[in-house]
């Protein structure tokens, strides 16, 4: 099926306060953000017609804006209001909503102080991130050449564009060499996450996961914590090395556009799709699906 590039589509794109239609949508190419990556996003799935975590992530958004000292016009509550006018607008019920925040035109240079803000909400329909066929028998990842940087040389807390090359570098190079993702170390050489998505491992009953110290504490792996540890799964954060990889029985990726995605494959090392992967991502799927005021226990 042939993909209709993201300048070429209909409905409306809320900008500034204001919906517009779809291609009245306009940056000028003097703007800082696309010249010095002053940027900061947020990638959010809805269900039903609802944003799962939607004030988890406008929180994420206004606190990306301060560590990159943005001066964000809008408060988290007003963001939230405007991304539930989107997806009304695009008449979807099940979808991905992209909130971004950059800075604009009114200075070009290293310099930004006058530049000015804008704020652009879209919807559209993504079914899913990795293919079924991928999904179905684990996601197949590369090791990357890039490195997660330190916190003290880049705003590792934040979600912002710029942080965002060397994963697309890392996945660009995965595809060309027939795999779905990448896995990037970080800066000590540690296992750190994917180029999209936060990673976990299975062994021995328990889940193992990277620290985030030096990249983003991803909200969706927030809650496959939560869904482990409400079915007394053990969640063990630590320091993970290369060499471990061997041991280790399973492996999943959680990102909010990846939602929770199987592993088999990272460079030499192969992962069985087992029962405790398979229970997140039942987990996951019925807790984003799951209607206001219904929080109960998974059984």
């Amino acid at each position: 099926m042939a993909i209709i590039p993201f300048d070429q589509r209909e409905g409306t794109i809320w900008l500034n306060g204001a919906l517009l239609p779809w291609g009245d949508a306009k940056v000028h190419v003097l703007t800082h953000g696309l010249h010095y990556g002053s940027s900061v996003f947020e990638g959010e799935r809805f269900y039903a017609g609802r944003v799962f975590k939607l004030k988890a992530h406008g929180e994420r958004l206004i606190n990306s804006c301060r560590i990159m000292g943005m001066d964000c016009p809008y408060s988290a509550d007003e963001l939230d209001e405007a991304a539930q006018e989107v997806i009304r607008a695009s008449g979807l019920s099940d979808g991905y909503l992209r909130r971004v925040i950059w800075r604009g035109s009114g200075m070009m240079g290293v310099a930004a102080q006058d530049s000015g803000l804008n704020v652009a909400m879209a919807s559209w329909e993504w079914p899913s991130y990795f293919t079924p066929d991928a999904l179905e028998a684990g996601l197949r990842l590369t090791i990357s050449d890039w490195r997660r940087p330190p916190p003290d040389c880049a705003p590792t807390q934040a979600k912002a564009a710029g942080l965002y090359m060397i994963c697309t570098l890392s996945k660009h190079a995965a595809e060309q060499a027939g795999y779905d993702d990448a896995l990037m170390f970080d800066h000590r050489g540690l296992v750190a996450e994917a180029t999209g998505a936060n990673v976990f491992f299975v062994k021995d009953g328990a889940l193992h996961t990277p620290d985030p110290d030096c990249f983003l504490n991803g909200i969706t792996r927030q809650t496959v914590m939560e869904l482990a540890q409400r079915r007394q799964i053990r969640v063990i954060e630590r320091a993970i090395r290369p060499d471990e990889l061997e041991g280790f029985e399973q492996c999943f990726l959680t990102g909010s556009a990846a939602e929770v995605c199987p592993v088999s494959q990272i460079g030499p090392y192969r992962f069985d799709v087992g029962d405790i992967t398979k229970q997140m991502v039942r987990d996951y799927h019925d807790e984003v699906r799951r209607l206001p005021g219904d929080r109960s226990a998974v059984a």
